[in-house]
């Protein structure tokens, strides 16, 4: 078994691993500038969610092709980061949103508010 890298890779994993690439790095700034534009906690906890959890999947796209080309055979090590991230993000955003509705009703806060 050869564990050294070998030659550059074929012209079309390049560019799907690009493309993976630069669309994870898309999802997780889009994610982060929610974070710091919208206007209250309940509204800001779900862009970096969706974006680091997306941004993810697509970064680990990219892996996969890149080193299953270049090591010819399929690499799905990097699947197990994804699933953490996948089972971990949306439980970490359900512990905090109920963190902050006990803290707003702890002041007195009608949350949610009236319709």
């Amino acid at each position: 078994m050869n564990d050294f890298i070998v030659g550059p890779l074929p012209l079309w994993a390049e560019i799907l691993t690009a493309v993976f690439a630069v669309l994870g790095a898309a999802f997780a700034a889009v994610g982060s500038f929610g974070l710091v534009r919208l206007p209250t906690f309940f509204r800001r906890v779900h862009a970096p969610t969706l974006g680091a959890t997306l941004g993810v999947w697509c970064i680990t796209l990219a892996t996969i092709i890149y080193f299953s080309v270049q090591g010819a055979s399929l690499f799905l090590h990097a699947l197990l980061i994804a699933l953490l991230v996948a089972l971990t993000a949306p439980v970490t955003t359900i512990f905090l949103m109920r963190a902050a509705l006990f803290r707003e009703r702890q002041k007195g806060s009608e949350v949610p508010p009236p319709t």
